[in-house]
């Protein structure tokens, strides 16, 4: 036969006696683990927060030292840049040269026998000054209306020929010179009518910018002319390219660098 405990649960003794603890064990227990879990979690939040300000120190040190190493740079940055605007200004300086070398050959070859010049003025602008001007050998000046409208290479031209159709038959022979693009007349007048039906243009003096009369005879005619090369590139009227300064001298740092690891 089972033996059968017939003794009241609340009376027994020994082993066999059951636990009267209750929930509490539990609760404690479940306390402690959940104090355990908020400790590991502040210890780890905190590593996470030095190795943060660890590597914000780094980033900060090594952006320190790359503004320092932009810095020691800088002038080989300028001097790159000053040296392509050199570059381009001597570039510019080169295609805007003019072959006047050509021109005055040309010009002697097309020059009729019934003309005759007093004076010759070639300009690459109109502001800009010849050694002749400032003799009183130039009789078109850079100021006139007709050559202040050409605002690049042109000549300026001022003589004697055998009356109205020799002026025209100049401008014609002008007009065959390798790149002239226009002739303009800015006065053509007769010995003895000035001022009449017979003056061309505005009314200028006679050729030669105060020097003596060219027109000795009644047929003659004095001219005053404008020859414009509007085709040809326009020179660079800048101020004068300043001198570019000295490469700057190799960092310290650089070339010890250099030296460690070489």
């Amino acid at each position: 036969m089972r033996p059968v405990n017939l003794i009241p649960v609340e009376d027994r003794r020994g082993e066999h006696a059951p636990l009267r603890s209750g929930p509490l064990a539990y609760i404690v227990l479940g306390a402690l683990v959940l104090t355990l879990a908020g400790i590991a979690a502040l210890i780890l939040t905190g590593n996470q927060i030095s190795d943060r300000k660890s590597e914000i120190a780094r980033l900060t040190s090594e952006d320190a030292a790359a503004q320092a190493r932009a810095e020691r740079l800088s002038p080989y940055a300028q001097f790159a840049t000053l040296t392509e605007q050199r570059v381009a200004t001597v570039s510019s300086l080169a295609d805007s040269r003019f072959d006047w070398e050509r021109v005055m050959r040309e010009l002697s070859l097309v020059l009729p026998h019934d003309v005759w010049l007093v004076s010759l003025n070639a300009t690459a602008t109109p502001n800009a000054s010849t050694g002749g001007e400032s003799e009183g050998a130039a009789s078109g000046s850079s100021g006139g209306s007709l050559r202040g409208a050409v605002a690049g290479p042109a000549l300026e031209i001022s003589g004697c020929a055998a009356g109205h159709e020799g002026v025209a038959g100049f401008v014609t022979a002008l007009k065959d010179i390798d790149g002239v693009t226009r002739v303009g007349v800015e006065s053509s007048e007769l010995a003895e009518q000035e001022g009449s039906s017979n003056a061309v243009g505005s009314g200028a003096a006679a050729a030669g910018g105060g020097n003596e009369d060219c027109r000795t005879r009644h047929f003659i005619s004095s001219f005053s002319l404008v020859v414009a090369f509007d085709a040809a590139p326009i020179p660079v009227t800048s101020s004068t390219v300043e001198e570019a300064p000295a490469v700057p001298a190799e960092p310290e740092s650089e070339s010890s660098e250099a030296s460690e690891e070489g």
